[in-house]
């Protein structure tokens, strides 16, 4: 019940104040409750009359004396079951037309990318539950896809390009400390600028950052355990201050990892149940200098061999990367650089008995580089500084330069293809009517080491409340 009240909150909470709910509740006890009903529905508008029956019916199972409890103390009882919940939420839409060399028949597409659904519930101020329900592609179903680009050139069947739902996120944080917090259930694992910034407002793109897009986990979430806090450095200022994170959780599958997108299939999606036989190792950390302003590391480390869905190869085969990020927000200037460098220990022999997977298992089955890397550089600025403007309103020009190679360096007889190695340089606009709208377009030229290029026209728009 405490959860319908809070759908009807979303929308009606702004309108009704405690004084006007509570002379509705004392007239509807004073008068009787359903012989005055239709009569006072006539003072209000029909969500606020729905609202004021909830107001009416949920008391009763607040407290055990309910037939003593006062008006005044119904509405606080109810105000506090409400101010446990928080929800947030944001959405993208994007449209691609597509001139590549590599695929000259691509079909521009249309996606509705991602919905995203947050529900925070605060057991009490030191316990908060989060959650994260995510519709990718509008839906859920299955594909067939053809990728000529691989080794095998064959058909593939993919649920999740399909579109889906997934639970991304289901923990708890206990707040114990300013400096020492620990969070455990499904989470999201921040590795990196995409993951700090991850909502639409917050990268200039119609998609994702790039590289963090090809050959790392896209929305990468692990279940585990996680310690976090903030070490401020002036203790009387809000800035500069050191924040960390460290990880123990659950870790990737190498059958997935492949010559075009090194270990990002590795992300364990395809069962019901995660395989925890090997667990992974992370920590992060950064030097915070204003709002939305960082300097930081990240280093991941974790053997994927004990998670195959067979014990097919046991050669451990360790995954190490590091990464270097940066995000300074000085308005109206916003500017962002990224690098990062990895290791897949034994990728010789994890090729090799990669190739020899089954079909049903939906993996590529291409060589695996042994070592992979990439860094990027984004400038923006918002025009609308320089004219006088509507409040609220930005208007922002960026320019995006990226360098990755998915198979920067390979082992034994594994082959180097240098369609692998892209260098990506995008401009673009982003439009914000308002603070938490943006409207996006931009141009992407791509160019391969193989000598073919694939450029990109996008066009989209993006929401968060």
């Amino acid at each position: 019940m405490s959860f319908l009240v809070l759908q009807l909150n979303c929308n009606t909470r702004k309108s009704l104040t405690p004084f006007k709910i509570l002379s509705y509740i004392t007239e509807s006890q004073s008068l009787g409750f359903r012989s005055n009903l239709d009569s006072i529905k006539m003072k209000i508008s029909t969500s606020d009359y729905f609202l004021l029956i909830i107001l009416l019916i949920i008391p009763q199972n607040i407290g055990a004396q309910s037939d003593t409890i006062s008006p005044f103390d119904k509405l606080e009882r109810v105000e506090a079951i409400l101010n446990r919940f928080r929800l947030n939420a944001y959405g993208v839409i994007n449209y691609y037309a597509f001139n590549w060399e590599t695929l000259p028949d691509r079909r521009n597409a249309i996606d509705p990318e991602r919905l995203n659904i947050y529900l925070y519930h605060d057991f009490s101020d030191k316990i908060q539950f989060k959650s994260e329900i995510e519709f990718e592609h509008a839906g859920t179903g299955t594909t067939m896809a053809f990728d000529p680009l691989e080794e095998f050139g064959e058909f593939e069947q993919e649920i999740a390009k399909g579109g889906q739902v997934v639970v991304e996120q289901l923990n708890l944080l206990f707040k114990l400390h300013k400096s020492f917090n620990l969070r455990i259930g499904k989470m999201r694992f921040y590795v990196g600028n995409a993951s700090k910034q991850d909502q639409p407002r917050e990268y200039f793109t119609a998609y994702r950052p790039e590289i963090e897009n090809t050959i790392l986990p896209l929305g990468w979430y692990e279940t585990g355990i996680e310690f976090n806090g903030d070490i401020p450095l002036k203790p009387s200022q809000a800035f500069p201050f050191l924040s960390y994170k460290a990880y123990i959780v659950s870790g990737l599958d190498n059958t997935g990892f492949s010559a075009q997108n090194w270990i990002r299939r590795g992300y364990q999606t395809r069962f019901e149940t995660i395989n925890a036989d090997n667990l992974a190792y992370a920590v992060r950390l950064d030097y915070n200098f204003a709002k939305d302003s960082e300097l930081g590391f990240n280093f991941y480390a974790g053997n994927a061999t004990g998670n195959r869905p067979k014990n097919d190869f046991t050669s451990p085969s360790w995954v190490t990367f590091g990464d270097i990020h940066f995000s300074a927000e000085i308005y109206p200037w916003r500017i962002r650089a990224y690098g990062m460098l990895g290791h897949i220990q034994n990728s010789e022999a994890l090729s090799n008995a990669n190739r020899n997977l089954s079909n049903n298992l939906d993996v590529k089955r291409t060589p695996v580089g042994n070592m992979a890397g990439g860094s990027s550089a984004e400038i923006a600025y918002d025009v609308l500084q320089l004219t006088p403007k509507t409040e609220n309103q930005q208007f922002y020009l960026f320019g995006k330069a990226e360098w990755y190679d998915s198979m920067l360096q390979t082992e034994g007889t594994v082959s180097d293809n240098p369609r692998y190695e892209r260098q990506v340089f995008t401009i673009g606009i982003n439009y914000f009517p308002v603070f938490t709208i943006v409207f996006k377009t931009h141009y992407a030229w791509r160019n391969l080491g193989s000598g073919e290029q694939e450029n990109t026209f996008a066009l989209g728009f993006g929401f968060d409340f």
